[in-house]
């Protein structure tokens, strides 16, 4: 099947405003229109997202921006200005879904708040991502990925034993907010096949990266102790960590008491897998201090793809530590999809990120590349009824840009 005969995803057909900028609204919104949606990215005159200058640059064109914008057209709007504000509602009344991560109350000032939006739309799904959300004491103060890891618990549990916490080197705090803000969305449209009107959907950075606490709330809850980091170790399962090799770490993940004894024949120490101060997860929990040196003995006498051949032989669950190059260039990466070729106007051949989400039996029409700035201000206006000589008149006005 060629692409112009290919599925554009199941929310073809929607149309999603883009007010976002840096990382989890346009998170957010790239997950939308990976599944379909069309993506109108509504950026300010000028620099546009702050992310267009962030270094380092492949044809002029920001790593951080491409990574979090595919597929997206780009209208540049001075809100600020009455026709500019005048326009977005126009667009609004068209949309479906409009996504906003500015401070709460910013737009409201603008005149383009939910409650303004709406009621021109009714059916219109207002999601607002921030720091902090739309009540709370801390609901206006600013926040970046850091602050939110450390204010929600994340930041304290990560790290080496023993050493200073350290955040996590992705940045869960404002990818919660994309991945949450899309989750939020996608059940708002749903509420609106039977009820036929939208709603606010208020996420939160603080929120959604607190929710990833996940068992580590419950241990704290239950115990009354504060988790400490443990590097790559789990609270509760031995072994469950990174292990030396003579050329570099194999992780080895046992979560499950069928795998110990695999393990140990697979490290060729059948005696350990047959004592039975080992023989279950809480058992193996209590003797760490001695499980845990004696496998990073053994581990430390071979190589990382000596120890992957065994460990796969035996159906231990295990990985090699990759670096990010080399996960991408994995074979399984290819296999699914994970690395998408995409050709940009000034960059020239892009390798992006695939889409996460498959639906085996379709083939999904292919990725499209981030948009230039304002490269499809002309194009969005002329949709809803605007000619040549409009639209030179508000780039004169400086209303329209790029």
């Amino acid at each position: 099947m060629d692409d112009a005969g290919a599925w554009p995803g199941p929310l073809a057909g929607l149309r999603v405003l883009d007010l976002t900028r840096v990382l989890a609204g346009p998170l957010a919104t790239q997950f939308l229109g990976d599944l379909g949606a069309e993506v109108i990215k509504v950026e300010p005159p000028g620099t546009g997202d702050e992310t267009r200058g962030f270094a380092p640059f492949v044809g002029g064109e920001s790593h951080y921006f491409v990574g979090l914008n595919r597929g997206k057209r780009s209208l540049v709007l001075d809100l600020r200005q009455a026709e500019g504000a005048e326009i977005l509602r126009r667009l609004a009344a068209t949309a479906d879904v409009l996504v906003e991560n500015f401070r709460p109350g910013v737009m409201d000032r603008l005149g383009l708040g939910a409650a303004a939006l709406m009621g021109a739309n009714p059916r219109l799904i207002y999601c607002a991502i921030s720091g902090f959300g739309l009540t709370g004491p801390l609901r206006d103060k600013p926040s970046f990925d850091i602050v939110t890891q450390a204010l929600s618990g994340v930041l304290s549990v990560n790290g080496q034993e023993g050493a200073a916490p350290v955040k996590m080197g992705l940045p869960v705090g404002d990818m919660s907010g994309g991945i949450f803000g899309a989750i939020g969305i996608l059940s708002a449209l749903h509420e609106r096949h039977a009820t036929g009107r939208g709603r606010v959907v208020d996420v939160s950075l603080y929120d959604g990266t607190m929710s990833l606490l996940g068992y580590l709330a419950q241990l704290a809850q239950v115990t009354g102790r504060d988790p400490a980091p443990m590097g790559s170790r789990h609270p509760s399962v031995v072994p469950y960590d990174g292990f030396p090799a003579r050329d570099g770490v194999i992780v080895i993940a046992c979560l499950a008491d069928r795998f110990w004894p695999k393990l140990c024949d697979a490290l060729d120490c059948p005696e350990m897998g047959a004592d039975p101060r080992f023989a279950t997860m809480a058992l193996r929990r209590e003797h760490r201090g001695e499980i845990e040196p004696r496998i990073a003995a053994i581990t430390a006498t071979r190589r990382v793809a000596e120890w992957e051949e065994r460990l796969a032989a035996h159906d231990v669950p295990h990985a090699p530590v990759l670096g990010v190059n080399a996960a991408l260039a994995h074979p399984h990466a290819a296999a699914r999809g994970m690395v998408a070729e995409v050709e940009h106007p000034s960059a020239g051949t892009l390798k992006l990120l695939g889409r996460p989400i498959k639906f085996p039996g379709e083939e999904q029409s292919a990725l499209r590349p981030p948009p230039l700035l304002g490269q499809h201000g002309g194009e969005v206006l002329r949709e809803l009824g605007f000619d040549d000589a409009g639209i030179a008149a508000l780039r004169a006005k400086g209303v329209l840009g790029g």
